[in-house]
């Protein structure tokens, strides 16, 4: 079921102020991630690619681009010698295919890393780990926690068109006939709150920022939870992803983002969008360990 994104007069804004620079920036740019890293050693910016999804990466009244992904990017872009950050706004299913198609140097959303997304784009070490949760009327009528509880219910499940969440959905044997796709974070909430879809499902980190940004659209976020894919649970984790082909950027994305989680800086970057110590990624959690889809322990 497919629903038009709506875009306030804000973002629509913001979006037309941060494409333009990105065409600039982009300007010459192939398909080598040298160029990238010339730009940024030269004191150009770094161009990413958002999909207005908060905490996770937006752009706010003037067009700043903001959010956990942007500030780290920002952080790590400063590092390389870098000026600062230049966005394009996409709708979220298009992130990975204009990623492909050389929009920007690489998706700075909070992307889950899924085995099938590694088969597309090539992730970043891990950036964070989150749980997964749930957008539930208030009171919780189904009594659903997980979504094995969904699928019992035959309860409708609200998703963003190409998420993780979507794959998870049918993982737990949830039929897509009982799947609701919506194009945006935004939609996704409307869409529960006007029962287009029963329940919701989400990072915790999001929903909870939504519902605090809606006081009173009658919805409650339950615990977290881990997926499940094959009967195991799986770790949701998320990164920066970039084009395979950018071998030298990611690796010195990579050296910057460690030493930003291993100082701290990375913390106080994220703290403001509602992270903690427990999102920060154990220091041997690998991306090759997630794309394999290794079970937490």
């Amino acid at each position: 079921m497919s629903h038009p994104i709506r875009l306030s007069r804000r973002r629509l804004l913001g979006t037309a102020a941060v494409l333009g620079g990105a065409a600039i920036g982009l300007a010459g740019c192939g398909r080598e991630s040298a160029d990238a890293l010339t730009r940024l050693r030269a004191g150009g910016d770094l161009v990413v690619g958002l999909s207005g999804e908060r905490p996770f990466g937006f752009t706010d009244g003037v067009g700043r681009p903001t959010g956990e992904g942007p500030e780290v990017a920002r952080a790590v872009a400063a590092g390389l010698g870098g000026a600062g950050l230049v966005a394009v706004q996409v709708p979220f299913e298009r992130l990975v295919p204009d990623l492909l198609d050389q929009r920007f140097d690489l998706i700075s959303v909070g992307l889950t890393i899924t085995p099938l997304r590694c088969q597309q784009v090539a992730f970043s070490r891990p950036d964070y780990v989150a749980r997964t949760a749930l957008l539930v009327p208030t009171g919780n009528p189904l009594g659903v926690a997980t979504l094995g509880g969904v699928r019992r219910t035959g309860a409708t499940l609200g998703v963003l068109r190409g998420s993780a969440e979507f794959e998870y959905a049918l993982a737990a044997g949830i039929g897509s006939d009982r799947i609701v796709q919506f194009d945006s974070q935004g939609a996704l909430v409307r869409g529960v709150g006007g029962r287009e879809a029963q329940v919701g499902a989400l990072t915790r980190i999001s929903l909870l920022d939504e519902v605090r940004r809606n006081a009173g659209i009658g919805l409650q976020v339950t615990p977290g939870f881990a997926p499940e894919v094959n009967g195991r649970p799986v770790v949701g984790a998320g990164a920066f992803a970039f084009r395979p082909a950018d071998t030298e950027l990611r690796a010195e994305f990579d050296r910057e983002l460690t030493a930003l989680q291993e100082s701290g800086r990375w913390l106080e970057l994220v703290r403001p969008f509602g992270f903690t110590e427990e999102n920060l990624p154990p220091r041997d959690l690998t991306v090759d360990d997630l794309c394999a889809r290794t079970p937490e322990s």
